[in-house]
């Protein structure tokens, strides 16, 4: 059995686990828990969560109140070094929200620390966001939900951008083309059983 590390809030639990259903070949290692072994993982999955902790953020933050009040930092750890041991050994990587935000992170991007227009009431589980994709893109979903208030500005080195938010050019989606699979979106499709191409993509690539 394939096993899947990662870090996800009891709140999101049930998501994962109705989205991952149909791969019962996958199991479910999460940190949030109990201690993961990441040598002993097959792929890594990056999930939503709170702000990147100051400490880890890769550029100055003139304004620390723009930032939740919830930060964990010791996910925060957990992830970045997660991330590395990863790249090492060259697994898979779904990066999701806060997940998306944190791999450009830990790979040497910068983040915008606050946007407006992409957490309102009805986008957070409704697919009302359209975007607009590169040619290169696979996996295109014209419509996905949106909830974060921080996203992507200066992505870091290897990452294509596949899609942007059509009212905004914010980075909604994105790729490593120097790495054997790791795929970033900002939305999240493990609430809505539209996305399940996606999670199929990932799995596959899963060893």
């Amino acid at each position: 059995m394939a096993k899947l590390a990662s870090w996800i809030r009891r709140k999101d639990v049930r998501n994962f686990r109705r989205v991952f259903a149909p791969h019962p070949q996958v199991e479910f290692c999460n940190a949030a828990e109990g201690e993961v072994d990441m040598s002993e993982a097959d792929a890594l999955l990056l999930t939503g969560g709170p702000d990147v902790a100051e400490e880890f953020l890769r550029q100055p933050v003139p304004d620390p109140s723009v930032l939740e009040d919830d930060v964990d930092p010791k996910r925060d750890a957990w992830e970045f070094e997660a991330v590395e041991q990863a790249m090492q050994r060259g697994i898979p990587i779904l990066a999701i929200c806060k997940g998306m935000q944190l791999l450009n992170v830990a790979l040497g991007g910068t983040l915008h620390l606050d946007i407006r227009g992409h957490k309102g009431r009805g986008m957070k589980y409704n697919d009302v966001q359209p975007l607009r994709f590169d040619r290169s893109a696979t996996l295109r979903y014209e419509l996905v939900n949106s909830s974060h208030h921080q996203a992507v500005d200066r992505i870091a080195e290897g990452f294509v951008v596949e899609a942007w938010a059509e009212a905004d050019d914010i980075i909604e989606q994105m790729r490593l083309t120097n790495y054997p699979y790791a795929l970033a979106v900002q939305y999240h499709p493990e609430r809505n059983d539209a996305y399940g191409a996606l999670f199929d993509e990932f799995v596959q690539q899963i060893r």
